[in-house]
């Protein structure tokens, strides 16, 4: 059993996004240790990038804000292998491919194995053009994750298919960001995923009250949670790791799990 397929196995699963490098580098690795303890069950670091076309304002912000301070791929490497140290969490790269392309998918899928990295999410990768990236992930055993929207429809069953790790649900068409309702059928894409594959299922985009992710996670196997966390850190800057504990810890109890992970 994998690391990804850990995170799925007691109970419903927490996964919560950072951007790399908000506010820096340092103060990431402590946001995430605090995420871990606070019973996170598995971790997207996003990697900053100057045209996050599938992020709405909150994350965008983060980006600019971790560009801004020098964040920069081979920075994240060093950091993610600090983390890996502490803690036996997944972790996996929320990246678009043009940094991707640029450091090289051969040498990129080489370190993100080396360093403990779990898997890759690539919003910007169409399922027809993977198999530019898949190859080099299957090489260095990295799962690379697919997203199933609800305008997939008829592609959900080919994309499901395919994917590794867990199946990664968008709730709502549209860019990131918090939704006060989520109006997608999510009971029914849901049901269309696991009638093709045996992965689990998180739902993202929107998610940011208990409430949320208690309803959410009754359909799903876990909830993903971004620009609620991203907001957290951009109020609070460096002194986030404190009130990110306790929203995990509250998002955790949702879901109901207790918080608090092995590092």
């Amino acid at each position: 059993m994998n690391r990804i397929q850990k995170a799925f196995s007691n109970g419903k699963a927490f996964i919560g996004f950072v951007t790399a490098g908000d506010p820096s580098m340092d103060k990431t690795q402590e946001f995430i240790m605090a995420m871990v303890e606070a019973g996170a069950d598995l971790i997207e670091i996003g990697i900053p990038f100057s045209d996050p076309v599938a992020e709405g304002n909150v994350i965008q912000r983060a980006n600019i804000r971790a560009l801004s301070a020098g964040a920069t791929i081979h920075g994240i490497f060093e950091m993610v292998e600090k983390i890996r140290k502490k803690t036996e969490v997944p972790l996996v790269f929320l990246t678009y491919l043009n940094p991707v392309h640029f450091y090289g998918y051969e040498a990129f899928s080489k370190r993100c194995g080396e360093i403990g990295i779990d898997g890759l999410i690539v919003p910007d990768l169409p399922y027809e053009e993977q198999g530019e990236l898949l190859p080099y992930c299957r090489k260095y055993g990295v799962e690379l994750i697919s997203l199933i929207a609800p305008t997939s429809e008829e592609r959900i069953g080919m994309i499901a298919r395919d994917a590794g790790g867990f199946i990664y649900c968008v709730s709502s068409t549209g860019v990131t960001g918090v939704r006060k309702t989520i109006a997608t059928d999510l009971k029914t894409m849901v049901g269309k995923v696991r009638s093709v594959t045996k992965l689990p299922v998180a739902v993202g985009f929107g998610i940011s009250s208990p409430q949320q992710a208690a309803e959410i996670g009754a359909l799903a196997d876990g909830v993903i949670v971004g620009s609620a966390i991203v907001k957290i850190i951009e109020t609070n800057g460096g002194d986030a790791a404190g009130p990110l504990f306790e929203y995990v810890s509250e998002m955790k109890k949702a879901l109901g799990g207790t918080g608090g992970q092995a590092v």
